[in-house]
């Protein structure tokens, strides 16, 4: 099992060399663990997370409660709450970090969402 985690972060560490956050175009990182998905979005320059997301049943958005639901379905709301989380901070363009995880399943069902939600990457 320590293999696959090894490996991972093997990939991240070369997708990390090629990709920066800026202030223009910050990096929208997301994180999958067996039970949740964490999303942010990064600005590497000032070091900041600018804005977050997740599907914690303690750590939501207050008044948003994301307990209910398969893993995918949680997946689609926090990239729909990490999308209108950056347009109210007027952040359009993002870079897209996947943190080594391949672009499929619930990293794929965030990122989509985070696109109807109208940022693009």
């Amino acid at each position: 099992m320590k293999k696959k985690q090894d490996k991972r972060i093997r990939l991240k560490k070369k997708i990390r060399a090629k990709i920066k956050g800026t202030s223009a175009r910050p990096r929208l990182s997301v994180f999958r663990s067996n039970k949740f998905i964490y999303a942010q979005v990064i600005d590497d320059i000032l070091g900041k997370t600018l804005a977050e997301a997740n599907d914690l049943p303690r750590r939501a958005e207050p008044g948003v409660k994301i307990t209910k639901g398969t893993k995918s379905e949680r997946a689609r709301e926090v990239g729909r709450m990490i999308g209108q989380a950056c347009l109210q901070i007027k952040i359009n363009k993002v870079v897209f970090d996947r943190n080594g995880f391949k672009y499929t399943g619930r990293i794929k069902l965030v990122a989509d969402e985070a696109r109807t939600a109208g940022l693009k990457f």
